[in-house]
């Protein structure tokens, strides 16, 4: 085998750890976690797990061994895009949190228990939230407490908490504190009526006033049954399966397409121009930016390729994520601060744009929002789609008489320029060549299909 290259994040784990093989991905299981392992296999969990759905489905095979703690590698049903929580909306994380909770809930069932709660264990794929790391079970101590619980508190309960009563979103929170957000901290940012709330008081507010003397003292371990932790799990699932993450009022892009002036007849033209344009070209999979309600993502699903549909509103997400479409993967991006690559040395996490391009790229009612509200210049919109773009580009190009540039330029002091037809088109064919150019019936709004330039 060529190519070996051992995931930059594995340090983390004395279990085992991931490394691909010509771009293959497979999982080493060192000695060192045999025992956990062969009860994961033996005692029924990983049948369990996977026939729910729940565990990322693997084989075993004769793989090279990576280092002398080889026990076995195994194969993971692969992939076809990765995710990050500080790209899921609240309904997502919600989802991720229950299926933990079920897993914890079933392992301890079959003599196990979950090592660690990071949603970095869990991926988005085919509408739906998977477990994926096989190597975060251990045996499970009935006298002993869920030793993930604070994690599972600062990673999943304390974010949706925060949600609850401030309306922020879950993705930046994950965004900015990736291992998770503290109970100190958390219980500084809930307002005061949090306090009236029994989950909240019990979770976070008695956790943190716990922590506080226990940072002063020892730290004991009590004896705790297994019918306590059975409680627990089951009291944080009702909190979780209860809470209610939707918008407390619509958000400026909800109704977007519903408020525009040129309504209905405009969405049916683009709509159908939209269409032709995919019928022209083939592709094998696609990225639509600035998806809204998830329209034109559907209508890109259509076609049976895998759909990433991106926008910066948390509430359109989540509406776009409840319908649970198995080849869309919703995720909350802002194309202004895009996901970065993070971890140490900046290598455990790839950054959005490397692992967003795609065969078609689309852009619709989106560019004037670039350019008009944030101010970024034409040609380095159109530089930042060649590289989320493998092949093609679907582009609406809105001009300064329409309403929605009007809304944008009304406030701004200085005058706007080199933003029109002209201008666009030149930013965008240092990078791609017009396939198509159609004004869209009734408007002054223009759509292209551009296919990218073999050398960019």
């Amino acid at each position: 085998m060529t190519g070996i290259k051992i995931h930059p994040a594995s340090y983390r784990d004395p279990a085992g750890f991931v490394f691909t093989v010509d771009g293959v991905v497979y999982r080493q299981v060192n000695q060192s976690y045999a025992r956990q392992y062969e009860q994961l296999i033996n005692f029924g969990l990983y049948k369990k797990l996977t026939h729910e759905s729940l565990l990322i489905s693997h084989t075993e095979v004769d793989g090279p061994a990576q280092s002398s703690d080889h026990h076995l590698t195994l194969l993971p049903v692969q992939l076809t895009r990765i995710n990050y929580p500080g790209e899921w909306c609240p309904e997502q994380l919600k989802a991720a949190a229950l299926l933990t909770l079920r897993i914890q809930q079933l392992a301890m069932d079959h003599g196990m228990t979950l090592k660690d709660a990071t949603p970095f264990n869990i991926q988005f794929d085919k509408g739906r939230a998977i477990f994926i790391d096989t190597l975060s079970f251990d045996l499970y101590d009935p006298g002993r407490p869920w030793i993930a619980y604070r994690q599972f508190c600062e990673c999943f309960l304390f974010p949706l908490y925060i949600h609850r009563y401030a309306q922020t979103g879950t993705a930046p929170i994950a965004s900015a504190w990736p291992e998770g957000i503290p109970a100190n901290l958390t219980a500084r940012l809930l307002p005061f009526k949090s306090r009236w709330n029994a989950g909240a008081w019990l979770h976070v507010f008695l956790q943190n006033q716990i922590s506080a003397r226990q940072s002063t003292t020892a730290e004991r371990i009590h004896s705790f049954s297994p019918t306590k932790l059975t409680r627990l799990v089951g009291h944080l699932q009702s909190i979780i399966s209860r809470m209610n993450t939707a918008p407390k009022k619509p958000s400026a892009w909800s109704n977007y397409y519903n408020e525009t002036s040129l309504g209905q007849p405009y969405l049916e033209a683009k709509e159908q121009l939209f269409r032709q344009y995919l019928h022209q070209v083939r592709f094998t999979d696609a990225l639509d930016l600035g998806c809204n309600d998830g329209r034109f993502a559907k209508i890109l699903a259509e076609t049976g390729v895998s759909v990433i549909a991106v926008d910066s509103d948390w509430s359109c997400i989540d509406s776009l994520y409840n319908q649970h479409l198995p080849n869309i993967l919703p995720l909350c991006i802002d194309l202004t601060n895009p996901t970065p690559a993070s971890g140490f040395a900046n290598a455990e996490r790839s950054s959005f744009t490397d692992r967003a391009a795609s065969g078609m790229v689309t852009a619709l009612a989106l560019v004037h929002h670039l350019a008009l509200r944030n101010n970024i210049p034409l040609p380095l919109i159109a530089a930042y789609f060649s590289r989320l773009t493998n092949q093609f580009l679907i582009i609406e190009f809105i001009p300064l008489s329409d309403e929605k540039a009007i809304e944008l330029i009304a406030r701004k002091e200085t005058t706007t320029v080199g933003y029109d037809p002209e201008h666009f088109e030149s930013a965008f064919n240092r990078h791609f060549r017009t396939e198509r150019r159609e004004l869209i019936t009734g408007t002054d709004r223009i759509l292209y299909l551009l296919k990218k330039n073999d050398r960019t």
